[in-house]
């Protein structure tokens, strides 16, 4: 969804958040290409922060595309909040149980739309001490094998100033610098047809978070560490030796 046909929540939303991380952040910006303006797609961004979802709708905003994340069921339950939540086009999640398939469900169907949904493929913020990518899930790429909707890794480093999980520490001083960069598309296309077996989707996962991983590596300087193993060192790394090296 563009943000040209944006409802009065939407724009609620964006009049009350936008002006703050205006002033909270000194951003730089980049690739925002990479997410097009309309059509869908599968927006996978590294999570090293609980601002990162403030910091990446800023991106997905400017870049002209209207963010849909994924939140708790709960919250959607909730009065006042969860009506809000559901105008602004938010989509919730079923943790832990068998209704997690009409998570997908509503995943796919926001995409049919012409969506740009935005799926932490590591599910949580990292817990590598130097914030580097985790293993991630599998949802995202389930979501594109279902879909073939393109999915555009985001790498983000900054918002762990902002508010550091390692700490607990919230930083409320003004223009912290962020940055976010868009890539192109992740090639998954070997995978296209096949069926979301667990060996496919872990291969397709492998690769989302390599690109993940060396593009913060390219943010932050310096060599990454391996990729998260599964018994030695990751497909995608096995794949890709140099990117490990």
């Amino acid at each position: 969804m563009g943000r040209r046909r944006l409802g009065f929540w939407q724009w609620f939303a964006v009049m009350l958040v936008k002006p703050v991380m205006t002033v909270w952040t000194r951003r730089t910006w980049r690739g925002m290409e990479h997410l097009g303006q309309d059509g869908p797609v599968i927006i996978v961004p590294n999570h090293i922060s609980h601002a990162d979802p403030l910091v990446s709708a800023h991106f997905i905003y400017d870049a002209g595309r209207w963010p849909q994340f994924l939140g708790k069921a709960s919250l959607f339950r909730l009065p006042v909040i969860g009506s809000i939540l559901h105008w602004c086009k938010q989509i919730p999640v079923e943790r832990g149980s068998i209704d997690a398939v009409k998570s997908l469900d509503a995943l796919v169907k926001a995409l049919d739309a012409g969506g740009a949904v935005v799926v932490y493929p590591e599910g949580t913020t990292s817990r590598e001490p130097q914030l580097w990518p985790m293993k991630g899930k599998t949802g995202a790429a389930r979501l594109a094998l279902a879909t073939g909707a393109p999915v555009v890794p985001v790498a983000m480093w900054g918002p762990e100033r902002i508010f550091d999980p390692r700490r607990a520490r919230l930083n409320l001083r003004p223009r912290i610098p962020v940055t976010v960069v868009a890539g192109p598309p992740i090639d998954l296309s070997r995978w296209a047809g096949a069926a979301p077996s667990r060996q496919v989707l872990e291969e397709m996962t492998d690769v989302i978070m390599l690109r993940l991983r060396d593009m913060l590596a390219e943010i932050r300087g310096g060599t990454p560490p391996p990729l998260w193993q599964r018994g030695g060192r990751s497909t995608a790394d096995r794949q890709h030796p140099e990117s490990a090296a």
